[in-house]
């Protein structure tokens, strides 16, 4: 979910009433508190602007540079995660939102936004995004594909044995070899991918899954997982984890703000 901005971050503002443009991390609760000294982007201390049930953390927008540097990415991703590891629920913002002023957040963003933000801050309470990511043992796996299929493993000890002064000659078969050997590690994602998934998500209230980015890469994939379940579906990831080490290596990753449980609209 992104805010409709009245400010560009980035952009150039004048303070209207002594008050400078206000860059949103993200909707909490209007009871919620931030950890002791937090900051933002550029150093600046974050604070909430409470409208309603909801509040805003915000800081101000830095001004006379465009936003967008890894240390601005960095910042506001720090300032959700401090939210979350205070146990705190927080709905997060896209990176770039900013308004004009403090009142302009109450008017522009809690004032119409805060009903639809306190429904998603309901279905968020006690819930935290979890990510896994799994990669192949290459080598392992490259093996496997090869005893596997008859027609990859003739090739390639076909090509093995063509002498290197040859080898300009068999290069089709070589681009040929590659493709057979891509769609058949295509086909074990595919279907080692799904049995991951089905494995944990029992453990969790939702899943995304995503195509994973790599070619070795089995699962990409983020849970919603009750707080109070957290440690049950960790201890199942380390289990699942031991038992396929030999040849896909899980990752896990948070508590992360839940941008994949939040709706479009």
């Amino acid at each position: 979910m992104t805010a409709q901005t009245g400010a560009q971050a980035g952009d150039e503002q004048v303070p209207q009433d002594g008050q400078a443009p206000q860059y949103v991390y993200g909707v909490t609760r209007a009871d919620a508190s931030l950890p002791d000294g937090a900051t933002g982007l550029d150093g600046k201390p974050v604070s909430l602007i409470v409208h309603g049930p909801c509040a805003a953390v915000v800081s101000d927008l830095p001004q006379g540079r465009p936003l967008g540097e890894r240390a601005d990415l960095i910042a506001h991703q720090g300032v959700l995660t401090a939210l979350i590891g205070e146990g705190t629920t927080v709905l997060p913002f896209r990176f770039g939102a900013a308004l004009t002023g403090r009142q302009a957040v109450q008017d522009e963003l809690l004032a119409t936004g805060g009903e639809r933000f306190g429904e998603i801050l309901d279905a968020l309470q006690g819930r935290v995004e979890l990510r896994l990511k799994g990669s192949y043992v290459q080598d392992t796996v490259l093996r496997e594909v090869m005893a596997g299929d008859p027609q990859i493993a003739e090739l390639s000890a076909r090509l093995r044995s063509i002498p290197e002064d040859a080898a300009d000659a068999a290069y089709y078969d070589r681009v040929r070899l590659g493709e057979m050997i891509s769609q058949a590690l295509q086909q074990r994602r595919d279907a080692e991918g799904q049995q991951l998934l089905e494995r944990l998500a029992p453990g969790a209230e939702a899943v995304v899954a995503r195509v994973p980015a790599r070619e070795e890469d089995v699962v990409d994939a983020s849970f919603l997982v009750r707080a109070d379940a957290r440690e049950q579906f960790e201890k199942s990831v380390a289990e699942l984890g031991e038992a396929v080490a030999d040849r896909i290596k899980l990752r896990l990753v948070g508590p992360l703000p839940p941008y994949d449980f939040i709706p479009d609209n």
